[in-house]
């Protein structure tokens, strides 16, 4: 497992039957998570919110603090990212991506040329903001407006907006198929697909049924340069073994190079406990 370790602004201080208490620099928020079976002592911290899940599905906001912000900031090392309270428990930023971050940045420094990125279902762009910070041309994709919009916030909010990039909404499948049509090519291919999902105009995206022929079709836009290549998912249930052979079928087969995968996990503060909080693999281009 990666485990994120050094991310100054983020920690988990309780996790207890069902549930994670988390400070988001200096808000604490406790919600939801089916990975936490056990029990355990809750942390003695005065909570800002809880999110509530509901029997009929979903769930809200249960904000102790009436003083706390619609938004605030968090830090990782020098990128901003903007956090809100969303109707389904999550704050718009996923802390265990750090580790990718860094292997996104490592990989386009290293490089030592120019680099270009596609982000898709790229939610509120931390991905695509690394890929910025070291210097990359990115093209950000994602289905909902509302999140391309949120991602404009954090490119500027890290002072990039003078930098490369390309906010698109649109239907991540119709998109590339565009972009096979334009001849264009890709240095870095990131992916987060949903479990499930609508595009722009309602398309429907299943992860069991669409995921290999997204990434098929990703092959004739990923550069007979390409260095990366990953896959991000949180589906219960999909091993990360499947994405590895995804990668095989596909990516490998058109420019042989080194496939991995593993669990994203953060260390709970204090603890030894480490809650796993998600899968990728990825092929890398052989040195």
């Amino acid at each position: 497992m990666k485990v994120v370790d050094d991310f100054q602004e983020y920690q988990i201080i309780g996790m207890n039957n069902g549930m994670k208490t988390e400070i988001w620099h200096d808000v604490i928020l406790k919600r939801p998570d089916p990975q936490i079976i056990w029990e355990d002592t809750e942390p003695d911290v005065k909570i800002d919110a809880i999110y509530h899940r509901s029997n009929k599905g979903g769930g809200s906001w249960d904000i102790k603090n009436k003083s706390l912000n619609s938004s605030w900031q968090i830090h990782y090392h020098d990128l901003t990212f903007n956090l809100k309270l969303m109707g389904f428990k999550h704050t718009g930023l996923f802390p265990e991506q750090a580790y990718n971050w860094n292997l996104i940045m490592q990989k386009i420094k290293q490089a030592n040329r120019p680099i270009k990125v596609l982000n898709l279902f790229a939610y509120t762009g931390a991905a695509s903001i690394a890929a910025l910070k070291a210097g990359a041309e990115v093209v950000h994709v994602d289905s909902s407006k509302g999140m391309v919009e949120w991602a404009k916030e954090n490119v500027k909010s890290s002072h990039l907006e003078d930098k490369p990039i390309r906010f698109l909404v649109d239907d991540v499948v119709k998109f590339v198929k565009k972009e096979i049509r334009r001849g264009h090519q890709y240095d870095i291919i990131l992916m987060d697909p949903p479990s499930f999902g609508r595009g722009a105009n309602k398309e429907v995206w299943s992860i069991e049924k669409d995921l290999f022929n997204l990434v098929s079709l990703c092959q004739e836009i990923f550069s007979e340069d390409g260095i990366l290549f990953l896959i991000n998912s949180y589906t219960t249930g999909l091993s990360k073994t499947v994405l590895e052979n995804i990668l095989i079928k596909t990516i490998n087969k058109k420019i042989p190079g080194y496939i991995s995968s593993d669990e994203l996990g953060i260390k709970m503060a204090n603890s030894n406990l480490i809650l796993p909080c998600g899968i990728y693999a990825r092929w890398e281009k052989e040195k």
